[in-house]
């Protein structure tokens, strides 16, 4: 975009960000600029931030320091550009909603919550479902569906708000590899459309083959570049110490950074 600034540049950037919870500082000092349509992985042990880090952008995670830039404007003031899949234990499934209308949640920053939403909603929500293979489980009651499925739900309810940016954290934890596959797929889907998309993940190999660009974090940035120049053993030790598992699955080895993996939902 001509005539901006540094500060104002396209994107997702985030200014000398400190963040935390009562007494207790998470994330300290992160400098990050990410043009729009980069799919970032954020990667780091248990407790390292990761997930800190997207909730400073969605503003969940009180700032003690620094700033916050969407296309070189504070991001609380566009927070309708952001959607948020939340990782699958900090959700109440036993909440009776169908699926249908958790995906319609998504529409009500952009409808208003006092109106009711339209037939061009109602499209969007069957559009939605329809791009994560639950069509025909849209009146489903949430608590009813496996964890891959309910996975493809929060993410149909993101897809709905059609956002700029897409924070993901821990998509792939406890899903089978038919919605694996499928979530990767829309993913760069997504960021060819120019969706600016960072996800929080264990898994350090998936993360390296499917992100432009991988986020180190362990209270700090520890690196953040592209997998050819990040994904190093050094910057391994570095940001995880003697964390790292390598979990041998059949003839291939996967480096998983720490951290609790559950079994496959079918």
């Amino acid at each position: 975009m001509s005539g901006m600034s540094a500060t104002q540049a396209a994107g997702l950037a985030l200014e000398g960000v400190s963040a935390g919870y009562g007494a207790g500082i998470v994330l300290e000092d992160v400098d990050l600029a990410i043009p729009p349509g980069t799919l970032v992985g954020v990667i780091g042990p248990n407790g390292s931030g990761k997930s800190t880090l997207l909730k400073s952008i969605l503003g969940l995670a009180p700032l003690t320091t620094g700033t916050v830039l969407l296309d070189g404007r504070p991001v609380s003031e566009q927070r309708d550009r952001l959607a948020y899949v939340p990782q699958r234990e900090a959700v109440d499934w036993s909440f009776p909603v169908s699926a249908e209308q958790v995906v319609m949640m998504g529409r009500y920053p952009r409808v208003g919550w006092l109106r009711i939403p339209g037939s061009s909603d109602a499209a969007a929500v069957r559009d939605a479902l329809e791009r994560v293979a639950m069509a025909d489980l849209g009146s489903s009651q949430i608590g009813a569906l496996s964890g891959g499925q309910q996975q493809r739900v929060f993410l149909a309810r993101a897809l709905v708000q059609e956002a700029s940016v897409l924070l993901l954290d821990e998509p792939m934890t406890g899903v089978d590899q038919t919605t694996e596959q499928l979530i990767i797929g829309l993913l760069k889907e997504l960021r060819d459309g120019g969706t600016t998309i960072l996800h929080a993940t264990h898994d350090l190999e998936s993360a390296a083959e499917i992100s432009d660009q991988l986020c180190f974090v362990n209270r700090r940035v520890v690196a953040y570049g592209p997998p050819a120049e990040t994904f190093t053993p050094s910057i391994l030790h570095a940001t995880f110490g003697g964390e790292l598992l390598i979990v041998q699955a059949g003839d291939h080895s996967h480096v998983h950074g720490g951290g609790h993996h559950g079994p496959s939902a079918q």
